[in-house]
């Protein structure tokens, strides 16, 4: 393909993963404003997300491109990151194996979103959203999202959000058709985010694709809906619960379901083992662990 055809989609991607970014940020300090003075909290001020920029180098040392962390404590997210990154240079040899089309030129390009949410009111859900688009001799799209009610009483799959979060996430994919097999992409996501170690999901799922590679136009409209999707369900989801009032023993109960969200991340999540073996930035990476924990 021509160099300056890949260039182009690169940026188009790049530009579209910020453009996101910036919409959910404005979403999430809207939240944060929205909540009534009777709710709990409500007394806290309104968080406001701080951007730090930062960069890398390749294994080799030469530059390798960076992102911007967005980060917030409020008083009604505990703890939320939506990071944007764009890095590039060349995978280190122990890598290459591991990447669809590093072993024949280790050169790579990677940009995308990942986001966390981690909220102070068990009865609102914690949710995760990734999207990125991969150059190597290959190029493909992958992401999805998923959602984690932290009380027990609210993983069912016929709980509300839960229906609302699989509709919204099923509505993404089949404006797409065969680009987007949603039962495909929803078994991907409940066998992807599943730990081993206990024999249990980490929530509710969602959706879950990588490598998907079939048309540039095709794919990345798609995973644009995937983001459009997050954005117009995720929001209602924390208004709608944000005034519930909670009880200590809800509080422990999700501590203790956060300890999931620790033991997942540092031992299967893939986003996690790539940024950590590609020289990426700490911070930004392990921001999805919360900010307390319990393990019983």
């Amino acid at each position: 393909m021509d160099s300056r055809k890949i260039e182009q989609r690169k940026e188009q991607a790049k530009a579209w993963f910020e453009t996101l970014r910036d919409r959910i940020v404005a979403a999430f300090e809207a939240v944060e404003a929205a909540l009534p003075a009777t709710a709990p909290l409500a007394d806290r001020p309104a968080g406001r997300f701080v951007r730090t920029p930062w960069s890398r180098t390749d294994h080799s040392g030469n530059p390798g491109g960076g992102g911007v962390m967005a980060m917030m404590k409020g008083r009604v997210f505990e703890k939320v990151g939506v990071h944007v990154s764009t890095v590039f240079g060349e995978f280190a040899p122990e890598f290459r194996k591991d990447i669809p089309g590093a072993a024949d030129d280790p050169r790579f390009f990677a940009t995308g979103i990942s986001l966390i949410a981690h909220l102070h009111n068990p009865h609102v859900p914690a949710v995760h959203m990734n999207t990125r688009y991969v150059v190597t001799t290959k190029s493909w799209f992958g992401g999805g999202a998923d959602l984690t009610p932290l009380l027990e009483r609210r993983r069912r799959q016929d709980d509300p959000d839960t229906l609302a979060f699989h509709a919204a996430m099923r509505a993404a994919c089949d404006a797409h058709g065969e680009v987007a097999p949603y039962d495909k992409f929803k078994t991907w996501c409940d066998d992807y985010f599943f730990l081993k170690h206990r024999n249990e999901m980490r929530g509710i799922g969602g959706i879950f694709y990588d490598y998907l590679e079939t048309d540039f136009d095709a794919t990345f409209a798609f995973t644009q809906d995937v983001g459009r999707a997050f954005l117009g369900i995720y929001p209602d989801l924390v208004r709608k619960n944000f005034t519930t009032p909670w009880t200590e023993a809800e509080r422990d109960e999700q501590l203790v379901r956060r300890g999931r969200y620790v033991e997942f991340n540092l031992l299967y999540d893939r986003g996690t083992i790539f940024g950590l073996r590609t020289g990426g930035n700490v911070d930004s990476i392990l921001s999805s662990l919360p900010p307390v924990v319990k393990w019983p």
